[in-house]
């Protein structure tokens, strides 16, 4: 995501030879189509508060009578567990905690529900349930050196599996505890150093469960049997595709899977189990996945990413009919692993551009309209006074098609002194999607263009695309977000001398290329939690980063030139913008050293740079104090050197 600039000599030169990456098809946006929109009523410039003072949801299940919804969102602060009626009203808190609370997975008598939590933001997660009808918290697994996440109960109630993973380790494995003994057996031995493993469903005693690469470019669907023995494989283990599964039949047939075998790109599919045959949902040229069967075992539902914007369907397995909810338009998920309930109502969360996260609840059948059970936003922050989005194309240096979500202020003058910023997502295997970005909304209500590029790299765009900046981070795709920047002042809006950066984890890391390797095209930067050093990355990260990152650049001995070649180390000593650093403490992905390397380089230049630190904060800040100060700091920042403020 990054802006143009007349001389990026031989950063540039490199890429001009390539050819286009492919993508599914899309026209090309003529920047002078991008409009201002007058409006008398457009909400002031929100503050950074107001942002976070909306709330948000980590996840919800539903109790199995469906009449409640345990929810985990952040009423307090803090991502804690609430009780919800589902026909509405105000939910009844049920943990209280510092650290977010995720993961959740209801009994079968309703009783319990168990979630998984960390310390401090240290990725180390231990299970944990309370009684839905309110109580004490029971520690479920109290292992310091092992993280387990992803529960799921038996549908008796008698057995809880999950995800477990050694801190020493790349990947999980499966294992299952007695619900009455609380006896932990574990299930599967992986012997891959970068392959892991996640329980989906159970087919009689035995559990499915996916198996997959950590650079999710390979997986496939196995049977584990929870008498013990060898895991057997579902799909063709010797494929060179991902397959991942979803949800099982209550009939015990079918299995729900998506997959990029057939065209490169995720489609959607039942797995016919005992046939070992597929059959393929109509396709879309977008990706398409499966999510979980309808409770009458007729259907399906399945999502479709088109384009950055997702929305849900209930495909009929007999037909092939394929039926919209109705949900507005933005970003559409089903919520928690098991959504819907007996009576075949949907849970959902929705959000779009200028519109926060609530969860709805959707009818099945289309009986009734979508209507919405949680009102989490302020005030404040009024739809119809905040500017939507949408999605623009260009093409990068060398043609290919890159797709970006773009929001463009109200009542903008086509006079060329808008400020314009370029957010990078993280990843790199990630995609903005067109969804609810309070750093958005806080940039576009004070006047800045805002665009966010889903650069090469991106998910989203079939396996190719995906692909194209392995063993060349921070190379063309850094290219693709220029040419954002470029995108951003051919509208007539935006001054391409006043352009800033900012982005999270890998987002940050490409902001940190971006002011090193291009530095004429960038007024102004801010890095939260980026990668600054791949070789001081791979000794003091998890495990199982360290196998991702060699999925993306190799090993440090054999790929020297190209560690070396994706490193901002390499070109940071050429910033000319002005950085500032945010950074958790306790942060296992990107370590607190990495942003301390950036600052002492830039301060050894004499270059302005500041940083901030978080104590107890990890990958990302989850709590409400440190994120209302984050995205204040980010805004006094490019205020002050984009508007000279």
């Amino acid at each position: 995501m990054r802006t143009m600039i007349p001389a990026l000599g031989l950063f540039l030169a490199a890429g001009a030879a390539q050819a286009a990456v492919p993508s599914p098809a899309t026209g090309v946006t003529d920047p002078a189509s991008v409009v201002s929109v007058q409006n008398p009523n457009a909400a002031p410039p929100v503050s950074a508060a107001d942002l976070y003072f909306t709330r948000g949801g980590l996840d919800a299940a539903w109790t199995p009578d469906g009449r409640s919804v345990v929810i985990s969102t952040n009423l307090t602060g803090r991502y804690n567990l609430w009780r919800m009626d589902a026909a509405g009203g105000w939910p009844v808190q049920l943990t209280v905690s510092d650290d977010r609370q995720s993961g959740l997975a209801v009994s079968p008598d309703g009783k319990w529900v168990v979630f998984q939590a960390d310390h401090g933001g240290d990725e180390m997660y231990d299970l944990y349930a309370v009684p839905v009808a309110g109580g004490d918290v029971v520690n479920l697994t109290q292992t310091p050196d092992i993280s387990e996440t992803e529960a799921l109960f038996s549908k008796d109630g008698a057995t809880l599996a999950f995800a477990a993973k050694r801190k020493a380790d790349a990947g999980a494995n499966v294992a299952a505890m007695g619900w009455a003994d609380r006896k932990v057996r574990v299930l599967t031995a992986e012997a891959a150093p970068d392959f892991t493993w996640s329980p989906v469903g159970w087919l009689g005693t035995d559990l499915v469960a996916n198996r997959r690469n950590v650079g999710r470019t390979l997986g496939g669907v196995w049977r584990v049997p929870l008498a013990g023995g060898a895991a057997v494989s579902l799909t063709d283990p010797k494929a060179k595709a991902m397959i991942q599964a979803s949800d099982v039949s209550a009939d015990g047939k079918l299995i729900a899977v998506s997959s990029d075998a057939k065209a490169g790109q995720f489609q959607a599919a039942v797995l016919e189990i005992a046939a070992g045959a597929y059959r393929w949902l109509a396709p879309t040229p977008w990706e398409q996945t499966a999510d979980a069967f309808t409770p009458d075992g007729r259907s399906v539902l399945v999502t479709t990413n088109a384009d950055g914007r997702t929305d849900l369907a209930v495909v009929d397995l007999a037909t092939g009919a394929s039926r919209g909810l109705g949900l507005p338009p933005g970003y559409n998920a089903a919520a928690g692993a098991h959504p819907m309930t007996a009576d075949g109502r949907l849970l959902v969360v929705h959000d779009a551009a200028n519109t926060p996260t609530d969860y709805w609840v959707a009818d099945l059948s289309g009986a009734a309209a979508p209507r919405k059970l949680t009102q989490f936003a302020l005030a404040s922050l009024d739809a119809s006074r905040l500017p939507s989005s949408q999605i623009v194309h260009y093409k990068s240096e060398d043609g290919t098609i890159i797709s970006a979500v773009m929001i463009t202020p109200f009542n903008l003058k086509r006079d060329g002194t808008a400020p314009g910023v370029v957010i990078p997502h993280g990843g790199p295997t990630g995609q903005t999607l067109d969804r609810f970005s309070r750093l958005g909304v806080a940039l576009a209500s004070r006047g800045y263009v805002v665009i966010l590029p889903n650069v090469r790299g991106s998910t989203g765009y079939g396996k190719a695309f995906q692909l194209a900046n392995h063993k060349d981070l921070g190379g063309m795709d850094l290219i693709d977000e220029v040419y954002g920047a470029k995108f951003l002042a051919a509208t007539g809006y935006v001054d391409a001398k006043r352009i800033g950066i900012t982005g999270g984890s890998y987002g940050g890391f490409m902001t940190l290329m971006a002011i090193g390797k291009t530095p004429d095209v960038w007024a102004a930067a801010v890095s939260q939690y980026g990668i600054i050093n791949w070789y001081e990355m791979l000794k003091h990260e998890d495990a199982a980063l360290q196998a991702y990152q060699r999925s993306l650049i190799g090993d440090p001995v054999k790929d020297k030139k190209v560690y070396d070649a994706v490193s901002p180390m390499t070109y940071i000593r050429n910033a000319k913008a002005p950085l500032l650093v945010l950074q958790g403490d306790n942060d296992i992905r990107v370590p607190r050293g990495q942003a301390e390397e950036v600052v002492a380089t830039l301060k050894s230049v004499g270059a302005a740079v500041e940083a901030k630190y978080y104590p107890a904060e990890g990958h990302g800040f989850v709590k409400r104090e440190n994120q209302i100060d984050a995205l204040q700091r980010t805004l006094d920042w490019l205020d002050a050197h984009l508007k000279g403020k």
